[in-house]
């Protein structure tokens, strides 16, 4: 797939503003007072400059369709599922209430592998979000592409199984059960129309999950969350997250963090213990 090296380097400027509106939206979802300085709670530039492409542009799982165009951002890999990998994230300051908004993107790698369940094509992506001109945010996103399910497959992940989640060796630990209204909430917020996280029989029968799709980014979020309820309002300078496996709407999610502040460790875990991110940061 040596083509997509073409798109190294295309890059996309989108413009927002983090009105009231928006941010009371944000802080509704997440249970949050607002903010008495006006710094919004990190986390949430995840839900600005976000796509806007028109309905009748979109493919059946509910992203965009994808096209060799010189306007194409990203590259057209034809692989038909795909996910929100990772993220490394800075948090250079935090972004106010009212605050014009820039998010500059570029094309920064991309790379084939070969997985258990066959090709993937992994596409990282440079951000850096600004607000009223400053740099605020820096991050490098991880897209994947993967292949369809083979027919017959077991769904994913497999059926909770007997085992527990002990939060023993954890410093601080929040339980939270993501359901329905929560993904429309994170969908609604991101413009995110991918069809995983609300059509059930798609999910399924389309994707081969066992259930709705939680959010990579709204998992991402509640463990931000977590951080600040023990560190602080806009506690962390650094924040790295990694999908193990998903999440699953109408099932409990264990949130914990531990460590010191130069090397704070986070993690989501399901009922019976399998992970389901890993994350790191720095205050």
């Amino acid at each position: 797939m040596g083509e997509w090296q073409n798109w190294i380097g295309r890059t996309e400027r989108r413009t927002d503003r983090a009105d009231a509106a928006l941010a009371a939206r944000w802080l509704a979802t997440f249970d949050r007072a607002a903010p008495a300085d006006g710094a919004m709670p990190q986390g949430f530039h995840w839900c600005l400059c976000t796509p806007d492409a028109p309905t009748s542009t979109l493919g059946a799982d509910g992203h965009p369709l994808r096209d060799d165009s010189p306007d194409s951002f990203l590259p057209p890999v034809p692989l038909p599922r795909r996910m929100w990998a990772a993220s490394k994230v800075e948090f250079v300051a935090p972004i106010m209430l009212g605050a014009a908004v820039e998010r500059r993107s570029s094309v920064a790698t991309i790379t084939e592998k070969q997985g258990a369940s066959g090709a993937l094509v992994f596409v990282e992506v440079a951000h850096e979000t600004l607000s009223d001109g400053e740099v605020a945010v820096r991050e490098v996103q991880s897209v994947v592409y993967r292949a369809a399910a083979a027919a017959g497959s077991p769904l994913v992940p497999p059926p909770l199984g007997e085992g527990a989640f002990h939060p023993g060796p954890w410093t601080a630990h929040r339980t939270l059960t993501p359901d329905e209204p929560l993904l429309f909430r994170y969908s609604a917020l991101t413009f995110n129309s991918h069809r995983i996280h609300y059509d059930l029989p798609y999910a399924a029968e389309g994707e081969g999950y066992r259930g709705l799709v939680v959010h990579g980014p709204l998992t991402a979020t509640l463990l931000l969350d977590l951080a600040q309820a023990e560190l602080g309002d806009n506690a962390l300078k650094s924040f790295a997250f990694r999908g193990l496996s998903p999440a699953i709407c109408g099932e409990a999610l264990h949130l914990v963090m531990r460590g010191e502040e130069r090397a704070l460790e986070l993690a989501a875990f399901a009922a019976d213990g399998r992970q389901v991110m890993a994350a790191s940061a720095t205050t």
